[in-house]
């Protein structure tokens, strides 16, 4: 089987695609499936479209990257399936699904976040008005299958198709072990440690108040994965941007791991990564009652939970006080990523939607052909 990926980032450079279609890549081309990844950006696309300004250059690159995305349609019959994660194009409508459609190509589509949902970039905000948040529903129509991370997503994607499969964010647990035993070093200060990227620091800005003063009752150091710089007043911050290379050994780094968030439509229905990472390495996760976080962490069992600052001022000096404490939830954390949310245990279930929607494609051509014989 021969799959196309569509997906609007490079490869290994967006959360999302990296912990799904670029995870479950492997397992599935054991099984004999044959991926072609296409983005939507190039090199040069992505090191302009978050920066502030550029107008002119954006505009360009954009033109470019919708000639590559046509460019893909006439060799489009060679494939069995077309893969496609969230959007074939970054803006305007669904132009090129509707085409992918059209051609006979079998779509499976999936989203983990509540991309229907306007949304304007701090960086981009002229760009969000060609942003054609509806067209969600219409790649919903047009897809054979429709994959998305969580309930609430399935109830939205149902009401346009009922082949609709809820397939969580999963953790490689191959790639993502526990950390070595001789880390965290007893004895040594904690690191209470939050990741996440410069247009999400802004979550951690929320409980930088809490951090202060915890820190006036507990020592500890702050670590800080996503941006080079952040200042907490009176906390010894060690930040550092994020790399692929050196992801999860800077999150070993961490001897508690926290996922801090607003209570907002946009949060509440996303399928968030985060706390899975930190849970996937052994590491225990505090993190905001927030929409899938409620399911995902069992309070006091294989996580916390703490949603005004006085929970995640207890929770975290409990923490901090307890080594054990932190040992037993990452341990059980560890084994709900195992049992609930790894790779492996999920890939099966994408492989065989695949072979539905190819499988679909190949009788109906048979149908079409057996009918024009007759």
């Amino acid at each position: 089987m021969r799959v196309l990926v569509i997906a609007p980032s490079l490869r290994n450079t967006s959360p999302g695609s990296r912990f799904r279609i670029e995870q479950w890549m492997p397992y599935l081309e054991s099984e004999g499936v044959e991926f072609t990844y296409a983005p939507f950006e190039d090199e040069e696309l992505h090191q302009i479209i978050y920066t502030q300004g550029n107008r002119l250059e954006k505009a360009h690159r954009i033109l470019r990257a919708f000639a590559r995305r046509f460019g893909l349609l006439p060799g489009l019959r060679r494939y069995d399936v077309a893969f496609i994660y969230e959007e074939a194009a970054r803006l305007g409508p669904a132009i090129v699904e509707r085409l992918i459609a059209r051609l006979g190509v079998p779509i499976v589509y999936d989203f983990c976040d509540p991309i229907y949902l306007p949304y304007k970039s701090p960086s981009n905000q002229h760009l969000s008005y060609l942003k054609f948040f509806g067209k969600t529903a219409a790649i919903c129509r047009l897809a054979r299958q429709v994959i998305v991370g969580n309930e609430d997503l399935a109830a939205y994607a149902r009401r346009y198709n009922s082949a609709v499969t809820v397939i969580p964010i999963t953790i490689d647990t191959t790639a993502y072990q526990p950390r070595p035993s001789a880390m965290p070093h007893e004895g040594e200060v904690p690191v209470i440690g939050w990741s996440g990227s410069h247009s999400t620091v802004r979550l951690l800005d929320e409980r930088r108040d809490m951090l202060r003063d915890l820190r006036k009752k507990r020592v500890f150091r702050l670590g800080v994965i996503g941006t080079p710089r952040y200042h907490v007043d009176g906390v010894e911050v060690d930040a550092r941007p994020w790399r692929l290379e050196s992801e999860v050994e800077d999150l070993y780094t961490f001897d508690i791991g926290i996922m801090p968030l607003p209570d907002d439509p946009w949060v509440r229905l996303r399928t968030h990564l985060k706390s899975r990472q930190y849970m996937g390495l052994g590491i225990p996760c505090v993190a905001s009652p927030v929409g899938v976080n409620r399911e995902l962490i069992r309070d006091g069992v294989d996580g916390m939970l703490a949603a005004r600052d006085e929970e995640w001022t207890r929770k975290l000096a409990l923490l901090i006080d307890d080594a054990a404490l932190r040992r037993r939830l990452g341990a059980a954390g560890r084994k709900t990523i195992e049992e609930r949310y790894s790779a492996a245990q999920w890939a099966p279930r994408v492989l065989q939607i695949l072979r539905i929607a190819a499988g679909e494609s190949r009788t109906t051509a048979r149908t079409v052909e057996a009918s024009r014989l007759a």
